[in-house]
C-alpha cells in the first residue's frame, strides 16, 4: 500500500533575459515505464522553513545557482503525485527568478537526483506547448506567458 505525505514545497520560475525558462526533466523510480516529464526546480521544505528558503536551496541543489531572494510568491496550488512508492498530497508556492542563463551544475544532486534527472534544458515558453515529454505543472505555458506578458 502506497503511504500518503502532506508535504509544503518551494518551486522556482527561472527565466532568462531571453524569455526562456530552465526545466528539468525526470521520472519516478519507483514506475520507470511511466516515463519522464520536465518540471520546475524546487522541492519539499525542510523542518524550520518557508517555501521561499527551499525554493533557494533546492534551487542551488538541483542547478547550482545561488540566490539571495526569491522575492514573493506568484502563484499557489495544490497537486497529488506518487512518487517513488509515496503519494504526496503537497501545497506549491511558485516563485519568479530572472536572471541571465547559467551553466546548470549537477554536483549538489542527492542520490535520488541523479537516479531520475535525466536532462535541464532552456525553454523557450511557446515551444513548452509542443514538448514531447510532459510539461508540470500543466498550467505552466499559460502561467508563464501571463507573468512574462
Amino acid at each position: 500500500m502506497t503511504s500518503v505525505q502532506q508535504r509544503r514545497a518551494g518551486r522556482v520560475l527561472v527565466v532568462d533575459e531571453s524569455r526562456r525558462v530552465l526545466l528539468l526533466r525526470g521520472g519516478d523510480p519507483a514506475t520507470p515505464a511511466a516515463g519522464t516529464w520536465w518540471f520546475t526546480p524546487g522541492g519539499g521544505i525542510e523542518p524550520d522553513e518557508g517555501t521561499d528558503a527551499a525554493a533557494r536551496r533546492e534551487l542551488e541543489e538541483e542547478t547550482g545557482f545561488r540566490c539571495e531572494d526569491v522575492g514573493s510568491p506568484v502563484w499557489h496550488r495544490q497537486t497529488v503525485f506518487s512518487f517513488d512508492g509515496v503519494t504526496y498530497e503537497q501545497e506549491e508556492d511558485f516563485y519568479l527568478l530572472r536572471t541571465p542563463a547559467f551553466e546548470v551544475q549537477t554536483h549538489g544532486w542527492s542520490p535520488v537526483e541523479v537516479a531520475t534527472i535525466v536532462e535541464h534544458r532552456w525553454w523557450p515558453v511557446h515551444e513548452l506547448a509542443a514538448a514531447e515529454h510532459p510539461v508540470y505543472p500543466e498550467e505552466l505555458p499559460e502561467l508563464l506567458s501571463r507573468l512574462l506578458g
